[in-house]
């Protein structure tokens, strides 16, 4: 525990423990969290016994929050009614256009309305939904395309101009809907998606739709979220209906763990109380921002203001404009808020959580969100594509107590650490982190061995060096696999290893993670040059941003006079590297 926040404790806590609280959440047959065994595809899990069955169900919820806001981007604000007629007016047109059920439907764009409109629309329509990567260069977006086999795309304008020269290397594509394109699109198969469903300040005027009449199953596929991998190409994890509602009851019990781990009865949800508001700047194609804050909003009425991208001078004002309650994605977004320069200037007293996860964060972090406020709640969680987001969970107190850990699994979930012949270890041992649970993805598309080597009779192998203390807390060490994050966004280092070998230049070549205080870490490379070879850092870093998307290029390139260190199994020893170069810096 850090000396300088146990002051910060209520007196006596934990008032019980994680297992007795988890015995008391799930409670009679009939509670919210209640607990029951389900067989899934032979294996059996612990499920949430009264969970909504399917994304239909949550869709449903929605219409209790019809005059309010759901969704605001600079002058657009779409409520909750004017939304649910843009879905039902797309799942029609995507019926219409010949999609049946199982048929891929990819949305590549940045956070708008019309990707939550698309999204739920496809949904609805039976489809797999099918995100790409806003950030992926052309060539990447070709084969998210062509990997999924996806029939109709919707693209941004930005996105159209970046996948045009490759759509004709896409034949599954039958029809591309663009949105906000700067102006005409002469491509046969384009159609402009405002001629479907308008602008979205205009939703509201859309005639009343009707649900399609489409059988959802629980346990059915409903999206494609592509992951790296251990060969370098993305893989899409198949997402189910019930991997993304557990994953949002999860948080909820999370939430209510906290209250009886103080001592205080969870309260109930009163409809009638101001509805609450999240700042979202993570994207929506990665899990965190569909399944952990997108999906979750519709299901309570929560408005979502979203960003272009993250801009801590604009977020201060929107936290200030629209009453947001929480915030985070990632810890670069908590340390930006808590240390900007202007940060009293603003009225931010609305702020009641910050949480983030997917990058590793500084200890040290929770005592700047508690300087700055008091009152608030921080927490921080791991996940991964493969766990539908967030699979354990630290919050509140438990975090003050235990800032380097990410928390314990919620009910349905089970985690263990397992050694390198697969034998499970005790506790306070580092070995890889398996994880088992509903929230685990039923595998990766076309990629039947890579499935079978993740995947094992219900749990998923994640890569992770972690131990597990006596409370059940799980601590990150380090990951087994060679992938770095850099806030919030997996960089496969063999990927970008490939692209510097590219270089005429270049004999030997790796890339390592950095820390970094806000992006919790950073590719650098380290190159060994071709005898009679010259090259400058400038030009492998522009050699590597023509081949990969800019957040994966090195933002540092060392020169080594040697070849790099290897072991004697001739493997680069990236260990030894990655210690010289980053204490070095």
């Amino acid at each position: 525990m850090s000396a300088d926040l146990t002051d910060l404790l209520p007196p006596g806590f934990p008032a019980m423990s994680i297992r007795d609280a988890h015995l008391l959440m799930a409670g009679a047959p009939d509670s919210p969290l209640a607990i029951e065994e389900t067989v899934i595809r032979g294996i059996t899990f612990k499920t949430w016994k009264n969970a909504p069955k399917t994304l239909g169900e949550i869709f449903a919820l929605g219409e209790a929050w019809a005059s309010h806001d759901y969704i605001v981007l600079d002058e657009d604000r779409v409520t909750f009614a004017a939304h649910r007629k843009a879905a039902l007016k797309m799942a029609a047109q995507l019926i219409a256009d010949g999609v049946k059920p199982g048929d891929r439907v990819a949305i590549i764009a940045r956070n708008l309305p019309e990707w939550s409109a698309v999204f739920w629309g496809a949904v609805l329509a039976g489809a797999i939904v099918t995100p790409l990567n806003a950030w992926w260069t052309g060539p990447e977006l070709e084969y998210g395309i062509t990997d999924s086999g996806s029939k109709i795309v919707i693209a941004d304008g930005e996105r159209w101009a970046r996948i045009e020269p490759h759509i004709a290397n896409c034949p599954a594509v039958e029809k591309v809907y663009v949105c906000r394109a700067p102006g005409p699109i002469g491509h046969p198969k384009v159609t402009p998606l405002e001629s479907v469903l308008g602008r979205p300040n205009d939703w509201k005027n859309l005639p009343d739709g009707a649900l399609p009449a489409v059988t959802l199953d629980p346990d059915g596929d409903v999206a494609i979220f592509y992951t790296s991998g251990t060969t370098g190409k993305p893989k899409g994890a198949i997402i189910t209906h019930r991997n993304i509602i557990s994953n949002i009851v999860n948080a909820l019990s999370a939430q209510a763990r906290s209250f009886l781990r103080r001592g205080e009865i969870p309260p109930q949800p009163d409809p009638t109380l101001p509805r609450k508001a999240t700042l979202l700047s993570v994207p929506f194609f990665h899990a965190t921002g569909c399944f952990a804050v997108m999906i979750p909003a519709m299901a309570g009425g929560t408005k979502l203001v979203l960003q272009r991208k993250w801009d801590a001078d604009q977020a201060l004002g929107l936290i200030e404009r629209e009453k947001i309650n929480s915030a985070g994605g990632v810890p670069t977004i908590a340390w930006q808020i808590v240390e900007h320069p202007r940060f009293d200037e603003f009225d931010l007293s609305s702020l009641e959580i910050v949480s983030y996860g997917g990058a590793p964060s500084a200890p040290e972090l929770v005592r700047r969100l508690k300087e700055r406020f008091p009152a608030m709640q921080p927490g921080q969680g791991w996940g991964m594509t493969e766990t539908s987001a967030t699979a354990t969970s630290n919050f509140g107190e438990d975090y003050i107590r235990k800032p380097a850990s990410c928390g314990v699994p919620a009910m349905t979930g089970e985690a263990k650490i397992m050694s390198p012949d697969g034998q499970e270890l005790p506790i306070g041992e580092v070995g890889e982190l398996w994880y088992k649970g509903p929230i685990v993805v039923r595998g990766y598309w076309g990629k039947p061995e890579a499935t079978a080597d993740t995947f094992i009779d219900g749990w998923v192998k994640t890569g992770d060096l972690a131990r597990i203390d006596d409370e059940g807390f799980v601590y990150i060490v380090d990951r087994a696999k060679d992938m770095l994050i850099r806030g919030g966004e997996n960089i496969y280092c063999v990927e970008v290893e490939n692209a510097i070998y590219d270089h005429p230049a270049v004999m030997d070549a790796a890339v390592v993670g950095r820390p970094h205080k806000v992006l919790g870490e950073e590719p650098i490379a380290i190159v060994h040059l071709k005898p009679d070879h010259e090259a400058t850092e400038g030009e492998i870093r522009a050699h590597v941003a023509s081949k990969l998307a800019a957040f994966k290029v090195p933002v540092q390139v060392i020169f080594m006079p040697d070849n790099l260190p290897r072991n004697a199994n001739g493997k680069i020893m990236k260990k030894e590297l990655k210690a010289q170069f980053t204490e070095a810096a």
